[in-house]
């Protein structure tokens, strides 16, 4: 798995907001973005982490930023 620096800034803030709990959806209307375009930050966070879904994408994204769980 990678660092968190190979994360741009908008697959963090994507990212960040899956340790949440929130629905695609629902980082959408956080971030004022489209479903589709949560949808593709997710997608290249997982390919760029190794990670093989959304769950283990927020497990890392805790381990790595050191964010409370």
């Amino acid at each position: 798995m990678r660092s968190l620096n190979h994360l741009t800034p908008s697959e963090q803030r994507v990212t960040a907001l899956l340790t949440e709990g929130l629905s695609n959806r629902a980082i959408a209307d956080r971030l004022v973005l489209s479903h589709r375009t949560v949808e593709c930050h997710i997608s290249r966070a997982l390919a760029k982490t190794g990670c093989r879904n959304r769950l283990e994408l927020a497990l890392w994204m805790i381990t790595m930023h050191g964010m409370p769980a």
